[in-house]
């Protein structure tokens, strides 16, 4: 029986085969002997052992189309980046940078701006037209007052999604809206540093739909983007990608260049400037580390 492993704790596997219900598995000696882990997110094949307590062994995982390290997760169809438009106000240098992350991982990014309902209408369109520019599918959403979940919802159908984003931009509140099969705590904001208090422990996956799963992860206010080189970052804004052609210079780095289209673009306003600006610290940021 094929199924997908939502849960590890322990040395059990829990594996929820649609239609049917999830399964507490073990794990066969020979996944240990080629040191092999399963992850949430494996698409698995079990032997049943004890049909009335919903009990089997993972007997195989199927190729993985992916692998992300935080979350531990396989098989992301996209990643739902969560910030909040106040309460806590977004960094939008920290929301670019797990875009870059997503990008060089090769899965669909996707940017939810929370909060509505304590935001400003200028607030809320310099937001929604600085990321529309991306090519990215950008929602808008209160959880408080429950506007925009059900277009959120939508793309979330027959995929698996990972949630991310900081703590405090209400990812669980909204995940609470979408499925009922695990109430997630929802953290309070931090008055003094207004940031949210960390909630989540584990990730896990929730089947909210038939082949329609959510992992919310642990919020972080850090990212790590070290492992890319400067000359490489370009690729990973993706409005820049289709105007390479137009630079004077194939290697052009859309900083200091003559004849940049990248730049063009930026003047025209076809380009967002806090995008644009991101893109020059980052960049200087990753061009002063020194690789050995």
């Amino acid at each position: 029986m094929d199924g997908k492993i939502v849960k590890g704790i322990g040395g059990f596997y829990y594996v929820n085969v649609p239609g049917v219900g999830v399964y507490e598995c073990r794990a066969r000696g020979i996944f240990r002997n080629e040191k092999i882990t399963p992850l949430i997110g494996d698409n698995v094949k079990i032997d049943i052992l004890d049909q009335v307590h919903m009990k089997g062994n993972l007997v195989e995982i199927y190729e993985r189309r992916n692998a992300l390290k935080r979350p531990t997760v396989a098989n992301v169809d996209q990643i739902m980046v969560v910030f909040s438009i106040n309460d806590p106000k977004p960094n939008l240098n920290l929301l670019d940078r797990f875009l870059v992350m997503i990008e060089r991982e090769g899965i669909k990014g996707v940017v939810c701006f929370n909060k509505t309902d304590r935001s400003s209408i200028e607030e809320i369109e310099i937001l929604k037209q600085s990321y529309a520019l991306t090519g990215y599918d950008v929602f808008l959403t209160s959880a408080l007052d429950e506007e925009g979940i059900g277009p959120l919802e939508d793309i979330l159908k027959n995929k698996t999604t990972a949630f991310a984003g900081p703590s405090g931009v209400g990812k669980s509140s909204i995940l609470n809206l979408i499925q009922t099969v695990v109430a997630l705590e929802i953290g309070e904001i931090s008055q003094k540093i207004k940031r949210g208090k960390h909630t989540t422990r584990h990730a896990e996956l929730i089947c909210f739909h038939k082949d329609s799963y959510v992992v919310d992860t642990p919020g972080f206010s850090s990212l790590d983007i070290d492992r890319i080189d400067a000359d490489e970052l370009r690729r990973y804004f993706v409005e820049f990608e289709p105007l390479r052609d137009y630079c004077k210079y194939q290697t052009c780095a859309h900083i200091n260049e003559p004849h940049c289209a990248v730049k063009e673009a930026l003047s025209k306003g076809e380009i967002a400037k806090s995008r644009y600006m991101n893109y020059v610290t980052i960049y200087n940021e990753l061009k002063d580390i020194k690789r050995y």
